[in-house]
């Protein structure tokens, strides 16, 4: 069957070709236009010199554009056919050249092209700037990339002109900035722009959306729809979903909702992904489900972003059913059920999945290392922790940055091996308030006050600004080391200095400070004397302090409050019974145990937990369920007629005068 007239005189036009106003009358030209193949090209090229046409601009260009432009690039041969032009490149092909190295990922050289472009006078088009503006934000992130690129080009725009002529180089601009977080300059380089179109409005309500700032993003979208007179794209709607989803207000969530489904007639995908996702922020996991339920295409983000919805309102099992279904996972879903379980207090199977997603071949990102950093510091799984660094950061397969850093401080610090987090802290090229409350609250864990207190002095030198956090472990540590005067100090300088009205934890900390040393009337008194309730942690500590130090009248105070505050807590009994035991109350005691006994309140077993080849098996006292009981059993019998050749038994008995504690601390001598 012969092709009809219309379909012979439109051949299929190749992907690099995308000049579709372009109207070519020469044989040999218009079989250059349709080439599809670098061997084609090369003997086309051949005919082109042959016949001369090679050495004039236009059919050079047009080889330079296959060269640079196909897929894969062909840069070299278009570097050869730049420098064979007669009588030299013209800025269009120096601009499809720079288009060549940018797809090519090389911003410099596209950089030094636009160099030639400006110091030759060569009079240059708004794609040439544009593409300019592109080379310069990619290389302003790469190793030999300057800061200052796009300022020049800014410049170069401005002593051309075309800046106040063309929306397009404003547009830019305008990307470049936001793109960068110079909002300050990309609100200045809007305001400036002589015409706006939708790009440019769109441009900076996702520039603020993506710098975190989502009120601002809101307020611009506003103005584009009320008073810019504009209607939005759907790239419009994204950034300004994505800046609702921030805010997390569900009532705003559903008018936007409302006003995509009346203004839009396809969603794409990536659309209903950012309202499932916003929903999930607003907490409202079933409109999201409802949304994800109607999607035509459902992609993997539109998975892992329902999974996202449910890990975030805490519903772990919705969450885990929706893993197990979705047809395809990668390692933003993986990371994403990581991370819920790291969050959600169970860190066990945070560790599990990790394992499973390694045995699966998926390579993790920073992301997925902090959550899994994070479930080792919650377990006290050092060894886990160590390979994740060996593995990953020391071999250079994932950059250390500032959360990872971090994540890994905190670790290292809560499995005591504060030596190893205080090396890694020593060597962060970058640290925030974050790395520097890490290794505070690290010095504070591990008793050493003095190294604390040295930090936080430290940290005020480089003008880091201390928030609540940093406090408490100043506080903490003073409590732990019985710093009365610098606790004093440092929680005055918290309230007078900087501002920062102390919470209920900040308050625990001086209640125990002071108890711990013995000054139980001063605890007391800030303990009734506190702005909020008084918790449960703030008596607990003065109730032990006053175990510590024999006080049965401040001891039957805190013990009413925290009887009031949960009836049911064995702990409370045990000692106010040890605070009468001590001063021979054993008429008290007696009452005690019969209070206990008539509420039905019983002393909660003590409990040990330990890892072994990556499986983690608790203990309680006294505990036979555990498969090897009897090795176990056994094992410690063992030690503990060693022990009693050593004469430590004698000791044990000592510290440990129940025969539950007694097992305990010897269940801690087998295990560690």
């Amino acid at each position: 069957m012969r092709p009809t007239p219309a379909t012979a005189a439109t051949p299929t036009r190749p992907a690099w070709n995308t000049n579709q106003n372009l109207v070519v009358t020469h044989p040999l030209l218009s079989l250059l236009e349709s080439c599809a193949s670098f061997r084609r090209l090369l003997q086309l090229h051949a005919l082109l010199t042959i016949t001369g046409l090679a050495a004039h601009r236009f059919p050079a260009s047009r080889l330079l554009a296959f060269c640079a432009l196909s897929t894969p690039p062909h840069l070299d041969h278009a570097a050869a056919i730049l420098t064979r032009a007669a009588p030299g490149p013209n800025a269009y092909m120096l601009a499809t050249m720079m288009r060549g190295f940018l797809r090519a990922r090389f911003p410099c050289r596209a950089l030094n092209l636009f160099r030639r472009v400006i110091r030759d006078h060569l009079p240059a088009d708004a794609r040439t700037f544009v593409f300019a503006l592109k080379a310069a934000a990619a290389a302003s992130v790469s190793k030999h990339g300057s800061a200052s690129g796009g300022e020049a080009v800014h410049c170069a725009s401005l002593k051309s002109g075309f800046l106040g002529e063309s929306v397009l180089v404003g547009n830019a601009l305008v990307h470049f900035y936001a793109n960068r977080k110079s909002l300050v300059e990309a609100v200045k380089m809007f305001v400036e722009m002589p015409e706006r179109d939708v790009v440019s409005w769109t441009t900076l309500v996702d520039g603020y959306a993506r710098a975190g700032l989502a009120d601002e993003a809101w307020r611009v979208f506003c103005r584009m729809v009320v008073a810019g007179g504009m209607w939005p794209n759907e790239v419009t709607l994204v950034a300004a979903v994505s800046a609702v989803g921030q805010m997390g207000l569900l009532a705003l969530g559903m008018m936007m909702h409302r006003y995509v489904a009346e203004v839009v007639v396809v969603r794409t995908v990536s659309l209903e992904n950012t309202m499932v996702d916003m929903f999930g922020k607003c907490g409202c996991t079933r409109s999201a489900k409802e949304v994800f339920d109607g999607m035509a295409v459902k992609d993997v983000y539109s998975w892992t972003s329902m999974i996202n919805s449910y890990a975030k309102c805490g519903d772990l099992e919705s969450a885990e059913q929706l893993f197990e279904v979705m047809p395809m996972r990668n390692v933003v879903s993986w990371s994403c059920m990581i991370s819920a379980y790291s969050q959600l207090n169970q860190p066990e199977k945070a560790v599990w999945l990790f394992r499973e997603m390694i045995a699966e071949g998926v390579d993790p990102i920073d992301a997925t290392l902090v959550s899994v950093l994070s479930a080792c510091a919650q377990l006290g799984c050092l060894d886990l922790g160590r390979w994740v660094y060996v593995n990953y950061i020391a071999s250079n397969k994932i950059g250390l940055n500032l959360n990872l850093g971090n994540a890994l401080i905190d670790m290292y610090a809560k499995c005591g091996d504060i030596a190893q987090a205080s090396r890694l802290f020593g060597e962060m090229a970058e640290r925030n308030v974050v790395s520097w409350n890490s290794m505070i609250m690290a010095h504070a864990m591990h008793g050493q006050s003095e190294e604390a207190i040295h930090l936080f002095e430290q940290l005020k030198r480089v003008n880091i600004v201390p928030d609540e956090i940093t406090f408490l472990g100043l506080l903490s540590s003073c409590s732990h080391n019985g710093l009365v005067s610098e606790g004093q100090r440092y929680f005055k300088e918290m309230k007078v200095v900087y501002r920062i009205e102390p919470t209920v934890e900040h308050y625990a900390c001086m209640i125990d400070l002071f108890a711990k040393v013995g000054l139980l009337e001063e605890a007391f008194r800030v303990a009734t004397g506190m702005p909020m309730k008084t918790d449960e942690a703030c008596w607990g500590a003065l109730l032990n302090a006053c175990r510590m130090h024999g006080n049965v009248e401040i001891g039957e105070c805190v013990a009413e409050k925290l009887v009031e505050l949960d009836p049911s807590d064995s702990g409370i009994y045990v000692l106010m019974s040890q605070i009468y035991a001590s001063k021979h109350k054993w008429d008290q005691v007696k009452k005690l145990r019969t209070t206990m006994r008539d509420r039905g309140v019983r002393k909660n077993p003590g409990c040990s937990s330990i890892e072994v080849k990556g499986e983690f098996h608790d203990f309680l006292v006294a505990d036979v369920s555990h498969v090897r009981s009897e090795d176990i059993y056994e094992a410690l019998k063992n030690i503990y007629f060693h022990l009693k050749q050593e004469g430590i038994s004698s000791l044990i008995k000592r510290l440990c005068p129940s025969n539950g504690e007694q097992h305990s601390v010897m269940q801690w001598w087998v295990h560690s």
